[in-house]
């Protein structure tokens, strides 16, 4: 993998969590996940429309940090992006996990398929 789509897919991980911060969820996440994509969270699996709805109705996250972030090339224009993120919203405890996006290389560019949240 070069390290420019290398970039490309740490700066989709990272524009994920603006928009989820700056309450554009819907769309961004509208344009980046794959028509099939399975989204797994620590409260149960979800497809793409639930996990847009999802996202686009909760509560936005007021700050996040993700560190320890590494690029994974598994072949046929496949990647694995994985990470910690450490992110706070008011009145909640803080979240931290461990994250892993899998993407594929599309016409359109980058497309999330599968993505887990491990507390």
């Amino acid at each position: 993998m070069r390290t420019q789509e290398a970039e490309q897919l740490v700066a989709l991980e990272r524009d994920g969590w603006e928009a989820l911060t700056n309450g554009h969820a819907r769309e961004f996440y509208d344009d980046v996940l794959a028509g099939e994509a399975v989204m797994v969270f620590p409260f149960g699996v979800m497809n793409r429309d639930d996990a847009i709805d999802g996202m686009a109705e909760s509560r936005r996250w007021k700050d996040y940090r993700i560190d320890d972030i590494t690029v994974h090339d598994v072949g046929a224009g496949i990647a694995v992006v994985a990470y910690h993120v450490h992110a706070e919203r008011d009145e909640e405890d803080p979240f931290d996990a461990m994250l892993a996006s899998t993407y594929v290389r599309s016409r359109g560019g980058w497309r999330m398929m599968v993505h887990q949240q491990s507390p």
